[in-house]
């Protein structure tokens, strides 16, 4: 690996944990079980196994099934955050920006940075700015 792609990759690594971090900050502020260095490792990690699968094994082959494996594992990460009592499920939240972080950290990976950036800003503004619309009973 060049010098230049190792410092690429240090720079999408770096940036998948700033923009999993914004994520993350949400819900270790409202005191969720997967705060922010949940979503910081989930991230990274999504971003390092798509850069991984991009730059570790080239030539033929198909990079998307490192992907879809991604996807499905912090799937299971997610499903294991949710929490049910009676009748009621919580923790919906929380699992479902689990999982649009990984999704964040792999737009990252692929060196879709921007549209990681554009994805952040839209998971922030549903996570923190659209939360006072929901009813009381209904917050996380």
């Amino acid at each position: 690996m060049s010098l230049e792609l190792q410092l690429e990759v240090t720079i999408y690594l770096a940036l998948a944990a700033l923009l999993s971090m914004v994520i993350g900050l949400d819900r270790e502020r409202r005191q969720r079980p997967a705060g922010l260095r949940t979503h910081m490792m989930v991230g990274v990690g999504a971003c390092l196994f798509t850069l991984l699968s991009v730059h570790a094994f080239p030539g033929p082959g198909d990079s998307a099934r490192v992907a879809a494996q991604v996807v499905t594992g912090v799937g299971f990460l997610g499903a294991g955050t949710i929490i049910q009592r009676k009748m009621d499920v919580h923790q919906l939240t929380t699992a479902a920006s689990i999982w649009a972080t990984a999704a964040v950290g792999m737009a990252v990976g692929a060196g879709a940075w921007f549209l990681g950036i554009t994805a952040t800003l839209i998971i922030w503004v549903v996570l923190a700015v659209l939360r006072p619309l929901e009813p009381e009973k209904r917050k996380e």
